[in-house]
């Protein structure tokens, strides 16, 4: 790719006295084709490299077509608005959580960037900083200014979508409207053709009730609103299951013949896919118009600077958005 201009992938380092900044570290580990750059001050990461004893050459990214070399980090600084103390949030630090999300949605919505891959940011500080904030996922939809996104995660073998995702559980079941379902499953079938390449999708989806409601004993969402939305594909012909029982979907049986699967919320799926692959499990904004790929773990403040801090989901994230930016 020499001589050629490359849009970048920008990763943000996410809550500064969280592990962050540790796991963007490892990045330097990376030679891509495609610049990837970390957006975080560049004074913490350096001191984090050095408590961490990790050598890295810091290199202030301006445009360059050319990938970075074994150990050398690209940079753009952001800085930070308070001293960070590993594993100590500061609200005072919110502002500057929330400058890498801009920067990074801005970038990506201006076409500076092919998209971005995000470390975890802790919501509470940013709400205890009187900003009201309910997740990457909310923050980009906004900015991106689209009706609906859909909140994916996936490893290796499964992929699990959620036609609602933070939401107390007594709010669920008034959610799940025709509407939505529709919105929600219009995108899925979308990105998994164009941003996945899968030509026909298999997907298989939750009931919302224990056994799907069973015939409408156990509660009437699936006969009123979940199912007459799936008839309506399949009459399209396309491969979508009816509601099914959650309890028996997540079967190898099952699962060996479906693409993705929808769950209605986000403690009916999300369990299942992290128990078959936490830290190797990746989280996806579907129906934005650019890449959006995440770690599927939290901040974990108590590991923040001990090097103990894994940054495998990071890595499959960096390496889910270069690949669907390739294809």
């Amino acid at each position: 790719m020499s001589g050629v201009i490359v849009l970048p992938l920008y990763v943000t380092s996410g809550e500064p006295a969280g592990i962050g900044p540790d796991i963007c570290l490892s990045l330097a580990k990376r030679v891509d084709e495609r610049p990837v750059v970390v957006l975080g001050d560049q004074n913490l990461l350096e001191q984090r490299a050095q408590k961490l004893g990790i050598d890295i050459q810091f290199t202030e990214y301006t445009g360059q077509p050319e990938s970075s070399s074994l150990n050398e980090l690209y940079i753009e600084h952001v800085p930070l608005e308070a001293t960070v103390i590993d594993g100590q949030l500061n609200p005072a630090n919110a502002a500057y959580v929330l400058e890498q999300l801009r920067r990074s949605a801005d970038y990506a919505m201006s076409g500076k960037s092919v998209g971005v891959a995000t470390a975890p940011v802790q919501k509470s500080v940013i709400n205890d900083a009187g900003i009201l904030f309910s997740g990457h996922t909310e923050y980009y939809q906004e900015f991106a200014g689209v009706e609906r996104v859909v909140m994916m995660l996936a490893t290796k073998t499964l992929r699990v979508a959620l036609a609602t995702t933070h939401l107390p559980l007594r709010d669920v079941a008034d959610a799940i409207t025709k509407e939505r379902l529709h919105q929600v499953i219009d995108i899925l079938l979308h990105d998994l053709k164009t941003k996945f390449k899968i030509t026909d999708p298999r997907v298989l989806v939750c009931g919302l009730n224990p056994h799907a409601g069973e015939d409408g004993y156990l509660g009437r969402e699936e006969i009123e609103t979940i199912n007459p939305v799936l008839e309506s594909y399949r009459a399209q012909g396309l491969k979508m299951s009816l509601s099914l029982p959650a309890d028996t979907l997540f079967t190898p049986e099952h699962l060996k013949n479906a693409d993705a699967v929808l769950a209605m919320y986000h403690d009916q799926g999300l369990p299942v896919l992290k128990s078959q692959g936490f830290g190797e499990a990746i989280n996806i904004t579907l129906g934005l118009p650019f890449i959006r790929t995440s770690v599927d773990h939290g901040t974990a403040l108590s590991l923040a600077g001990t090097g103990l801090a894994k940054s495998s989901s990071l890595n499959v994230a960096v390496d889910l958005a270069l690949s669907l930016a390739a294809s």
